[in-house]
């Protein structure tokens, strides 16, 4: 069954946004490839008498980490008003990041505050009793973070304990070459205006493009590896409004009847020439195919990848919703926000939630605190952040696309073994050769707990 989101006229209160780091996320090099966390090099000062000392870890979420990181403006503002925390910052990669809290927690030396989102703050580590309860932070905040996602609000708790307190969120979407398309006459299986589509007119217009020439291929369903899998299982769960998992999260329904539907017609377009498999692409494999005009359609897009890949595209890249067969997608999204590791020591951990209140609602803070990650607000309050500023032309598509997000099933159980699992099954289906049915079963058999 279709899900909408719960919001308050979405479009109003999300106008655009710049690039961002999700590049992680959809298969891309994250911002930052060091080893090690990149340490700040110029500590916060704070003024004398009943000083507090707190670290923070962050992930390359747009301009919070990676090189471009504003780390130093953002603890800049905050000391204006606190001086009496210190705050000292290191960033991460996703390449090895998980590896360094991993350690951190082993030698029970953990940052304060973790940037990231709830598959990290709230099913791995709050799950593991690791984290503090921040649920004095919601308490006047709650009602206005449902009136733009109730999903952020479910994501972020568990067993009636809030481990993450958001920031920001996105939709991921997919993307047409638009000139390809309308060479070769595909554009008339797009809905423009709402930028979607049917899976009926998907597999047409893709047969469209095969048949064109215009490109090497019309699309590359990669199964190489786990970067990008957001677009593979959105792809794959609309095609007949299939589910990922079930509505408590407890289990995953990749095997269902609809589900195993969507990747018999998958591997029938592979089949036929309308889809490539390669079992050797990531998604930035595959980004990158279509930056180079090889490709006429990518299914990991975002505003990120758009900034990314602005200056090799030579064509115009239109964000499209994935196909669905009733045309209602229902798009998975990214929710970041921080979350608080519990030291033991109350004045720190006090500490730390002043600081996140502070990046996440001041009034003079929180929307550029947003702006700075290139996403949407989770609050409804702040409205539309870009409206005058110079990213507001560049994420007006994205912004569109926001009230198609569907459930956030990322809090699921054994979510780090099931990504594994959903690519070597892809493989195994579109390269293998493996009925589909049995595959999936056997995914389902080994990710479910």
């Amino acid at each position: 069954m279709k899900r909408a989101i719960s919001r308050r006229d979405f479009l109003k209160v999300t106008g655009a946004a710049g690039a961002a780091g999700l590049l992680a996320a959809c298969g891309g090099s994250s911002s930052s490839s060091t080893a090690a966390p990149a340490s700040s090099t110029a500590a916060s000062t704070a003024a004398s008498g009943g000083n507090v000392s707190i670290s923070l870890w962050t992930y390359p979420i747009g301009s919070w980490g990676g090189t471009e990181s504003k780390l130093d403006d953002i603890i800049a503002a905050f000391n204006a008003v606190h001086p009496e925390i210190t705050v000292t910052y290191e960033t991460l990669d996703y390449q090895n990041g998980d590896n360094l809290v991993t350690s951190a927690i082993t030698a029970n030396e953990t940052p304060d505050i973790i940037m990231e989102g709830p598959e990290r703050l709230v099913t791995n580590w709050g799950a593991n009793n690791l984290m503090v309860d921040l649920s004095d932070l919601w308490s006047e905040t709650e009602e206005d973070i449902a009136a733009v996602s109730e999903s952020v609000v479910g994501a972020c708790k568990l067993n009636d304990a809030y481990y993450e307190y958001p920031l920001c969120m996105t939709t991921h979407c997919m993307a047409i070459n638009y000139e390809v398309f309308e060479q070769a006459g595909a554009l008339q299986y797009l809905d423009e205006e709402t930028r979607t589509w049917t899976t009926d007119d998907f597999v047409a217009a893709m047969e469209t493009i095969r048949d064109s020439g215009l490109t090497a291929v019309p699309g590359i369903l990669y199964c190489g590896g786990q970067g990008g899998d957001q677009g593979t299982r959105a792809l794959v769960n609309n095609l007949y409004s299939g589910t990922y998992t079930n509505p408590e999260h407890t289990e995953y329904t990749v095997n269902s009847p609809e589900n195993v539907k969507g990747l018999e017609l998958l591997k029938s377009m592979v089949d036929n020439g309308s889809l490539n498999a390669n079992a050797g692409f990531q998604a930035s494999d595959e980004l990158q195919q279509f930056a180079n005009g090889t490709a006429a359609v990518t299914f990991c897009w975002n505003a990120s990848n758009k900034a990314q890949y602005a200056s090799q595209v030579t064509f115009t890249p239109y964000a499209m919703a994935f196909p669905s067969d009733d045309g209602v997608p229902e798009l998975c999204g990214g929710i970041w926000g921080f979350g608080i590791f519990n030291s033991g020591d109350d004045a720190r951990i006090e500490a730390a939630k002043t600081f996140i209140k502070f990046v996440c609602d001041d009034e003079s803070q929180a929307a550029e605190s947003v702006r700075l990650t290139g996403f949407f607000p989770v609050r409804d309050s702040l409205g539309d952040v870009y409206e005058g500023t110079d990213q507001a032309e560049n994420m007006g598509e994205f912004a569109s696309l926001m009230p198609y997000l569907g459930d956030y099933y990322n809090v699921a159980p054994n979510w780090t073994e099931q990504r594994q699992n959903w690519f070597n099954m892809l493989q195994q289906i579109m390269v293998n050769n493996t009925p589909a049915q049995e595959a999936a079963d056997a995914f389902v058999e080994a990710s479910n707990p």
